[in-house]
């Protein structure tokens, strides 16, 4: 007894093999260039951001006896209010993102009636720039520009020229119109 075996054509075979290469690459949503032949190919990470940033310049601005409403204005609801104690907020803020460090921090609000009684940061807060400068992932050194003019930039920009006022329109005739009823 003779056994016979068929093999399909090259072209199906590469076919087939492409076909299981791309089956293979589908389930990865991100290509990085790295050093590593490990790192190559990494999975998406889902960035999750929960909370209120509350920064140095935004807790200098709270004062005790400050009202609910203003405390709110300064830095946004809170991520927490518990009905069973309602003298207390809590601004949670957590952040997560590849390639930077994870971030936790707490900072709790106790009114006594509507006034605000105290504040706890629960220890230092970043600045503004400070926290920005944290969650960059980038690392490129960027020189932002000021966000306000000095007094020698304000005083070389052009004064605006305030075009001459435009001339008065005269007033448009006045028409007599015949009535659209007889009179009786």
């Amino acid at each position: 007894m003779t056994m016979i075996l068929t093999f399909p054509p090259s072209g199906l075979l590469r076919a087939g093999a492409a076909a299981m290469a791309i089956a293979a690459l589908a389930g990865c949503q991100a290509l990085q260039v790295s050093d590593s032949a490990v790192g190559v190919l990494t999975p998406y990470r889902l960035e999750i951001v929960q909370g209120n940033v509350i920064t140095r310049e935004q807790a200098a601005l709270i004062k005790t006896g400050m009202t609910r409403a203003q405390v709110r204005d300064v830095l946004g609801s809170p991520l927490l209010t518990d009905p069973f104690h309602a003298d207390r907020w809590d601004y949670v803020f957590t952040i997560r993102r590849q390639g930077a460090e994870s971030q936790l921090r707490r900072v709790v609000a106790l009114f006594k009636g509507d006034t605000l009684a105290s504040f706890d940061t629960g220890g230092p807060l970043p600045e503004e720039r400070q926290f920005i400068t944290s969650i960059d992932i980038y690392k490129i050194s960027r020189e932002a520009p000021p966000l306000e003019l000095t007094e020698a930039q304000l005083k070389a920009l052009p004064v605006p020229v305030r075009p001459p006022p435009p001339e008065p329109v005269p007033p448009a005739p006045q028409r007599s119109y015949p009535p659209l009823e007889p009179r009786t």
